[in-house]
């Protein structure tokens, strides 16, 4: 749901608008955080390759597959704006 499409809505108020807005924004921040993450869990920095090398690589990578499909999720969250149940 676009921004303009739930502006012209007239069952939503101005608080709900804004809650909408303020989740939606978050949703972002936190998913493109997390696909970072992923990508330090594939690329890892040298400060953080010692500390890596640690554990068995198929983990690694796994987390990162996770992070890359959750931060995806939240995006995709963030777009669509569909927090209030109807009904």
């Amino acid at each position: 749901m676009a921004l303009e499409e739930f502006e012209k809505e007239s069952n939503i108020g101005n608080r709900d608008k804004g809650i909408i807005r303020m989740k939606s924004i978050t949703n972002y921040v936190m998913g493109f955080m997390i696909v970072c993450a992923g990508f330090v869990f594939l690329f890892p920095p040298k400060a953080v390759q010692p500390k890596i090398d640690l554990y068995d690589p198929a983990m690694i990578k796994l987390m990162a597959v996770v992070c890359f499909i959750y931060g995806g999720f939240r995006i995709f969250r963030g777009y669509k704006k569909n927090y209030f149940r109807e009904g």
